[in-house]
């Protein structure tokens, strides 16, 4: 990378790079020299933005939740019906995971989960889970379900993503391709999304 553009790399440029480790080795993989090195720059320019590298993992953290999480939520059509919503989400969530929408979203949750025990993870990976369970909780309690049962089949969808994403970043060979994949997420959604 030529000097100039060194100089005008930004706090948002080391959280993407950040996030791209992390997708690709887990926590352990957000280091700042290999960082340095793969943005053509030096440890110099990490320090201008962060004070050390919990401070670049932290804030990957955050752009992370708001990016899949936030943003999320807030893409679906509050004006619809809860059903609609619901649908709506999960199609949203099971198809980026493979298509790549989100970029590195499917490597990255998976990364966060293999390391849910980290002092930084483990506070962000369980505010994000009861936010996600909640809003999933509120669609079927809208739809008629009781508290518990709409938790219940909260818990089996969102666990049903975790399961996808796994089976999409791991052997996505598995996974049917172009129109079959439409069909295949589409009766996904209509099996947990059915309320009796």
């Amino acid at each position: 990378m030529p000097r100039g553009k060194r100089e005008s790399l930004t706090a948002d440029d080391w959280i993407r790079a950040a996030l791209g480790a992390l997708a690709q080795g887990g926590v352990a993989a957000v280091a700042v020299e290999p960082l340095a090195k793969s943005l053509g720059t030096t440890k110099g320019s990490f320090y201008w933005h962060f004070a050390d590298r919990n401070a670049l993992l932290a804030a990957a953290l955050d752009h992370w939740e708001k990016r899949d999480t936030d943003r999320v939520i807030a893409a679906v059509d509050t004006t619809q019906d809860a059903a609609t919503r619901l649908r709506a989400l999960l199609r949203l969530t099971f198809t980026s995971i493979l298509e790549g929408s989100r970029d590195t979203a499917g490597a990255v949750e998976l990364a966060l989960q293999a390391n849910a025990s980290h002092d930084l993870v483990s506070p962000t990976l369980t505010r994000v889970t009861k936010r996600r369970l909640a809003f999933l909780t509120s669609l079927f309690t809208e739809q008629g379900l009781s508290p518990a049962r709409a938790r219940d089949r909260a818990l089996l969808a969102y666990t049903a993503f975790l399961g996808h994403t796994q089976l999409a970043h791991a052997t996505p060979g598995l996974l049917p391709k172009g129109r079959a994949f439409h069909h295949h997420v589409n009766e996904l959604v209509e099996s947990l999304t059915a309320v009796d």
